[in-house]
């Protein structure tokens, strides 16, 4: 399918992206990776007026270790993640959720900030930053705010970001060594998790239980009592809302919450 018309402009830098996003308000689109955007703009899910295309913006594009906190420019490519040595050697989940989303294609093209505020409840990014205890740095007309990514998944495609604001950085605590792994399962190896699994350390986070990432509480607390992995992953459904779609019937997603989580947390501290 065309997309509706729109027009477009390329930005120079994030002063300027946000200064278009002032003047068109809701009727504007950031551009970066465009993997989940236009798409649904082919569709007609979306129909922006005014296209600003942030993708070449090198301030954007980063990763970068400041003392015990790794900081990630939002425009930074999945592909620039999986192969960052300082991801793999700071917080190493995130180069593990990279290397699992899409094809080759997809990861050379979309971006971190993409991931994040497309807020699929079903994303890898979003999900490993909720273990991580991410905090998602945002830039605006009235300059730069943080929100903790507990906070920033709101609903289903709905996040803390306002029109006229940028995903400009996430910083995310050093875990260095710290027990971790991403397990998901998919139809497909190239498609949509129809549930994943992020463990770091006690620290569990899931997606598609529900409108957004969430963190699998009841089994991090067997954890945090010094309860056994079995006995945790049995709870890791636990306060989800799973739907019932054409992909996975609720039940069976909960199923797949128990078994993934007791994989994960297998793999993650027998390493």
């Amino acid at each position: 399918m065309i997309p509706a018309p729109f027009d477009y402009v390329r930005a120079a830098s994030v002063a300027q992206a946000l200064d278009v996003l002032h003047d068109h308000g809701d009727r504007a689109r950031l551009l970066a990776g465009g993997q989940s955007l236009l798409p649904m703009m082919k569709l007609r899910l979306a129909a922006p007026e005014m296209l600003v295309d942030i993708s070449d913006l090198d301030e954007l594009r980063f990763v970068r270790r400041d003392g015990e906190t790794v900081a990630i420019g939002g425009g930074t490519r999945y592909a620039d993640l999986a192969l960052s040595d300082v991801i793999r050697q700071s917080v190493p989940l995130i180069a593990r959720a990279a290397r699992r989303v899409g094809d080759a294609q997809v990861r050379y093209r979309g971006t971190l900030g993409g991931a994040l505020a497309h807020a699929d409840p079903a994303g890898d990014l979003p999900t490993a930053i909720l273990a991580l205890d991410g905090t998602i740095v945002i830039s605006g007309p009235h300059g730069t705010r943080t929100v903790a990514a507990a906070d920033f998944f709101i609903d289903y495609y709905t996040t803390a970001l306002a029109a006229d604001e940028i995903l400009t950085e996430v910083r995310i605590p050093v875990t260095g060594a710290e027990k971790c792994w991403y397990d998901r399962f998919s139809e497909r190896s190239a498609g949509w998790p129809i549930v994943a699994v992020a463990v770091a350390g006690t620290r569990i986070a899931l997606a598609g239980m529900g409108a957004t990432p969430l963190r699998a509480v009841a089994a991090e607390d067997v954890l945090a009592a010094g309860g056994d992995f079995a006995g945790a992953a049995e709870l890791a459904a636990e306060g989800t809302a799973p739907v019932s779609d054409q992909r996975a019937h609720a039940d069976y997603r909960r199923h797949l919450a128990r078994v993934l989580t007791y994989r994960a947390l297998q793999r993650a501290h027998s390493r």
